[in-house]
This record gives structure tokens, C-alpha cells and sequence, in this order.
């Protein structure tokens, strides 16, 4: 496709950035910080409402049957609002997951709850900074899951987790019920995304794959959730770089706006740059779903965006100088966002590694 929208597609931009700028407000975000296990619930009321836990799923189950560009667009305003809650993403990559590789019972009795909202998802992949881990440390066999998954976003509130792990002939891709499970809670910076540990002892999980399929898969609907992940990376730094434009125009310093110094107009102007760039990659890579370079244009679009959002959150602080770490201007709340979203689906060496691989095996 084009990298640009359609007018379908810019529609939904304009929309959902309407809905999100008039229910999503910084003072709601500064309450979160300080309390663990709570979350946004009035985004999470709007996306559900609006229908964007549905867009990509298919009609059978209750979804709109839209795609990895229309999600992305939603993904996209929610970085820009700094929306509290990170089930859109988690949600999609356990809906996809059930959709792609799950029997007829298991889309029936998951996907409907997962497309209105209802029902809450989880991705527990990671290892510490390893994404996909070669050997699994959580294993399925007849007597259920068993072992311990850190850090997963969304894990806190979620019903049900998509999880990673070995089986007696191999890896397994896997659904669990968290009913079974026992979480508890991590304080982080930022502590919207309702990170937790989940502890599996015996906890029936229903298989989705295993073997080589299994880890092609995970690495797929990891890829899936890096896209989308990158369109709310690129909101958030599309928003820091008008944050750092108006102010720039309008603080003076010396008897002229501080814009007009280069030290300040260079830095927006590389800004400008660094976002349209990971737009560039984001829409791109959102069109190649089902196609061979998916992958490829998966992890460039993460990497870009990761790059944007962090840069960005570092040069606005930097451009507003002693009142840019103020509590009150919130500039902090994209400065944790931009490290938490850095990490979950995977830090930028794990999608470094994947881009150099992928373009290694084109090159072979």
C-alpha cells in the first residue's frame, strides 16, 4: 500500500484522537503513578465502547474484520493521550493468536470476550530482557503448566494469558487460564501497564501449537504486537515534538523565542525527522501482515519508533529546561512511558538481532 491513508482510515484518526483528547486527561495519568494495580479505566471503557478491542478480529466472533493499519491508527492516538492501560495491544496479540492457530472451540470460547473488551489478554513470552527464549523456563506437560513468567504487562487484571513454553517434544505455544494462576504485583515507573509476575503450578493451559510452528508462530504475534507497539512509540513522540515546537515559539529568551536559537530549532527539526521516519516504517510495516518481509519490516519499525519516542522524551524535557521536570507539566509521564513501551515486545537488541537475521537469511 501507500504510505498514506486512505480517507476511511484518516477517519478513523481524526476520530479516535477526538474521543481519547476529551476522556484521556494528564491529572487521571499523575494519579496512577503512585498507586499499584490500578489502571485507566475510562480509556479502557472508550476502547471497549468504541469498538477497537474489535476492529481486527474477525465478524464471527463479534470483530469489525479491519487490519493491522486501522488498529495501528488507534495505537497512534493512544500514544499521543498517554492512555493508561496496555490491554489493546496484549488483548489483539492473545485474540490473533486464538484466531490463527486455535481449534473451533478454543475461538469459540475466547474470541467474543476478547473482542468486546470483556475479557482481558496477556502475552507472557519474555525472560528478562530475552524476549523469545530458546529453552522456555515454564513447561507443559499432562499435568499442566508449571513455572514463573516476570514482568508481564497487563498481567494484573488479565483472565488470560498467551504463554511460551517447553514441552516434552519441544516448545509449545499455549493458552492459560489465570483463574489459576498467582500473581502479584510490581511498583514500577510506571505503574498504569499493571505489571505483575504470574506463577503457574499445574494450571491447565490449552496447546495452540508446538514445535518449530510453535516458535514461528510466537515470534509472529510477537511481531504483530512490536507494530502496534511502534505506532503508540510514534504517537508519543509525534506529541513531545509539538510540545517542544510550541513551547519553543513562544518562550523567549534574549529578546527572541528561544526556536530561533540553533542548539533548539536543530534539535525539533531532528525530532521532526526521527517521527516521520517511524511513521514511515509503522505504515509500512502494518501493510506487509501475511507477507514474507513481515518480519523484517516488523523489527525496523519497532527499532525507528523506539528510537523516536525515547529522543524525544529526553530533547522536550531538555528544551523546556528547569520547568520541564516539574510534576505539573507531566513531561515525566512520556519519559516513563517511553521506557516501559522500550521494553515490553521485547527490548531494542532482541529486534536489532531479528532485522540482522532476517535480512541475513535475504542476503544467503
Amino acid at each position: 500500500m501507500s504510505i498514506l491513508y486512505d480517507e476511511g482510515q484518516e477517519a478513523i484518526a481524526r476520530e479516535s484522537r477526538r474521543v481519547l483528547e476529551a476522556r484521556v486527561s494528564k491529572e487521571a495519568m499523575l494519579s496512577l503513578l503512585e498507586s499499584v494495580g490500578r489502571y485507566d479505566e475510562g480509556f479502557w471503557a472508550t476502547a471497549k465502547e468504541q469498538g477497537w478491542t474489535a476492529l481486527s478480529l474477525p465478524e464471527a466472533y463479534g470483530g469489525l474484520d479491519l487490519g493491522l493499519v486501522e488498529l495501528g491508527l488507534i495505537a497512534h492516538q493512544a500514544g499521543r493521550s498517554l492512555s493508561g492501560a496496555p490491554f489493546l495491544t496484549a488483548g489483539f496479540g492473545v485474540a490473533k493468536a486464538i484466531a490463527l492457530y486455535g481449534s473451533d472451540d478454543q475461538k469459540a470460547a475466547w474470541l467474543a470476550g476478547l473482542a468486546s473488551g470483556e475479557t482481558i489478554g496477556a502475552v507472557a513470552f519474555a525472560e528478562g530482557a530475552n524476549a523469545l527464549p530458546a529453552r522456555p523456563a515454564l513447561t507443559l506437560a499432562a499435568g499442566g503448566l508449571e513455572g514463573r513468567v516476570s514482568g508481564v504487562a497487563g498481567g494484573l487484571a488479565a483472565e488470560v494469558a498467551l504463554v511460551f513454553a517447553q514441552g516434552p517434544d519441544g516448545p509449545v505455544l499455549a493458552i492459560a487460564d489465570l483463574a489459576e494462576a498467582e500473581r502479584s504485583a510490581i511498583e514500577s515507573f510506571d505503574n498504569s501497564r499493571v505489571y505483575a509476575d504470574l506463577v503457574f503450578a499445574g494450571t491447565q493451559a490449552e496447546r495452540l501449537l508446538a514445535g518449530e510452528a510453535a516458535r514461528e508462530a510466537a515470534l509472529h504475534i510477537l511481531a504483530l504486537q512490536a507494530v502496534i507497539t511502534a505506532h503508540e512509540q510514534t504517537g508519543g513522540a509525534e506529541a513531545l515534538m509539538e510540545i517542544a515546537r510550541d513551547y519553543a515559539v513562544t518562550r523567549k529568551a534574549f529578546g527572541q523565542p528561544i526556536g530561533a536559537f540553533q542548539s533548539i530549532k536543530h534539535r525539533i527539526a531532528e525530532l521532526y525527522a526521527l517521527v516521520e521516519l517511524a511513521r514511515a516504517n509503522c505504515i509500512h510495516a502494518a501493510s506487509r501482515e501475511g507477507k514474507d518481509d513481515f518480519i523484517t519490516a516488523a523489527a525496523a519499525a519497532r527499532i525507528s519508533a523506539t528510537e523516536a519516542y525515547d529522543t524525544a522524551a529526553r530533547d522536550c524535557v531538555q528544551i523546556h529546561g528547569g520547568i520541564g521536570v516539574t510534576w505539573e507539566l507531566g513531561l515525566h509521564l512520556h519519559t516513563r512511558r517511553a521506557r516501559s513501551l522500550a521494553i515490553e515486545q521485547g527490548p531494542l537488541f532482541f529486534w536489532e538481532d531479528v532485522l540482522v537475521e532476517s535480512l541475513r537469511g535475504e542476503a544467503a
